[in-house]
């Protein structure tokens, strides 16, 4: 892979036209990258998504939107870092395209949850459940007077990979097939090496596997309406080998750890406030997690061995013990999020090859002084949060709200558009439908120009087309739209 492809300046629709005197003033492709994100609809919405806490009424905690600034800004100073680079492991040609790497890092750091729907990840969850629940119930042109053997379900007219990627849901895919609109129309049409370090699982939802031994294939990362897509963008960036697998764009591998670190040191610190454990208890829980607090020695004259490294963050811990408590951990939270941004340039660098050459399999904190650190920030978020009463009474809520949503709204799209003397829209299904955004119609109408005899394909269009409306609500609208729909206001 070569910089001068995998910082691609194509985009994958029109642009806009601009004022003849614009040229007077020339902005960088990747400067109006980012004009074009914060100023989108899409973006704004995250204001109001969930990151950890559910329908969180407080002030201070994290949402969507200010988690994806956080990974921005993360993600930019590793591009930075990555090019200053001053060690043995330096690598020229970073430094030759500093200002571009940086500039992707930015845009994908705001990107990289824009697919995400309402109630976090739980959100997520929800969603492919209540399609692997319901796919093969929901009967399609059929009904129960008929033979049995004469019955379709809605799973049965689907391919396997377009039932899969209903079946598994998943945020990365459905933010590459928001972003791929831009085909149709000026959505948010960015260069197509943002939508390249965007793809974290370059892998479809029939092929992934949560424990293989190539991280990239963890999750779905595309869905099959936008497999044409995805391959294109690999050709134009010039990941895409001849042997048909697609690695990860290099610099996905930094957007991946800096969302890692966001999240673990950000979301911990929400916790903290909340209340959800105390210094002493998440000092002890540190301790713990690092056998503790092993005795550290000089592996060489200029290196330390791990432990080492663990003990000097039990120490930062135990410091400024004359502050109050939020000051001390939030102090501690920053020197962390330091150590690990330079543990994951500094495994960058010295797997820079590997990176380049598509053979990296692995996370950059899978084999660095840090790696337990990261470990134990994760764990802490186990313990101490994910199970806690409050986010399971919020989790429970959000699985209502959702699960009623897309019951209403997929039985209204099943015969959109394809309506016959026998099976026919009811009026609760046309009025759902005039409550689903005429973009999504539109966008709908685009994707099936061509196809139209495809009854599969259409049907599972019209099934994402459910997905993109849902995915993209914000917590405070699915929740007052389940309210007004069910009659409780």
């Amino acid at each position: 892979m070569e910089w001068t492809s995998l910082l691609s300046t194509d985009r994958l629709g029109e642009e806009s036209p601009e004022p003849r005197d614009w040229a007077n003033y020339p902005i960088n492709t990747f400067e109006k990258d980012y004009n074009k994100i914060v100023s989108s609809a899409a973006f704004r919405r995250l204001q109001d998504k969930t990151q950890v806490f559910p329908l969180d009424k407080s002030d201070f905690v994290r949402t969507r939107l200010t988690h994806s600034i956080e990974v921005s800004t993360v993600a930019r100073q590793l591009g930075i870092m990555i090019s200053k680079n001053t060690t043995r492991y330096r690598q020229q040609d970073v430094a030759d395209f500093a200002e571009d790497i940086s500039s992707v890092l930015l845009c994908a750091g705001l990107l990289h949850d824009l697919g995400n729907p309402p109630f976090g990840h739980f959100g997520e969850e929800v969603i492919g459940e209540w399609f692997k629940n319901n796919l093969g119930r929901i009967l399609y042109r059929s009904n129960e007077d008929m033979p049995a053997e004469q019955r379709r379900t809605v799973k049965a007219m689907l391919t396997p990979q377009m039932a899969a990627d209903l079946e598994h849901f998943e945020g990365n895919a459905q933010a590459l097939r928001l972003l791929s609109k831009s085909r149709y129309s000026s959505d948010i049409n960015v260069s197509v090496s943002v939508i390249s370090t965007l793809s974290k699982y370059p892998t479809n939802s029939l092929s992934f596997c949560r424990t293989a031994a190539d991280v990239a294939a963890h999750k779905p990362g595309y869905y099959f309406a936008e497999e044409e897509v995805f391959l294109r963008i690999a050709n134009q960036v010039g990941t895409a080998g001849n042997n048909g697998i697609i690695p990860r764009h290099p610099l996905t591998f930094f957007l991946e750890a800096a969302d890692d670190i966001a999240y673990a040191t950000a979301d911990l610190e929400d916790a903290f406030k909340k209340g959800l454990f105390t210094l002493p208890e998440f000092i002890e829980f540190f301790k713990d997690g690092y056998n503790h607090r092993q005795v550290g020695v000089r592996t060489g004259p200029n290196n330390y061995s791990k432990e080492h490294y663990s003990n000097e963050l039990i120490e930062a811990l135990e410091n400024y013990m004359d502050l109050p408590e939020d000051e001390r951990f939030h102090r501690w939270i920053h020197y962390a999020r330091r150590w690990l941004m330079h543990n994951a340039t500094f495994r960058f660098s010295k797997e820079y090859e590997a990176i380049m050459g598509g053979t990296f399999q692995e996370e950059l904190f899978s084999n660095v002084n840090h790696t337990i650190t990261m470990k134990i920030l994760k764990n802490a978020m186990v313990e101490f949060v994910y199970h806690s009463p409050g986010i399971l009474r919020l989790e429970l809520s959000a699985q209502t709200i959702l699960s009623f949503l897309l019951d209403k709204f997929v039985h209204a799209v099943l015969y959109f558009g394809c309506e016959d003397d026998t099976y026919k829209l009811t009026q609760a299904d046309k009025k759902c439908l005039h409550l689903i955004s005429s973009n999504y119609k539109n966008d709908y109408q685009n994707e099936i120009r061509g196809h139209e005899e495809d009854e599969s394909f259409c049907l599972y269009l019209r099934l994402l087309m459910v997905t993109d409306y849902i995915s993209g609500m914000t917590d405070s609208f699915a929740r007052t739209l389940y309210r007004e729909l069910s009659g409780i206001e």
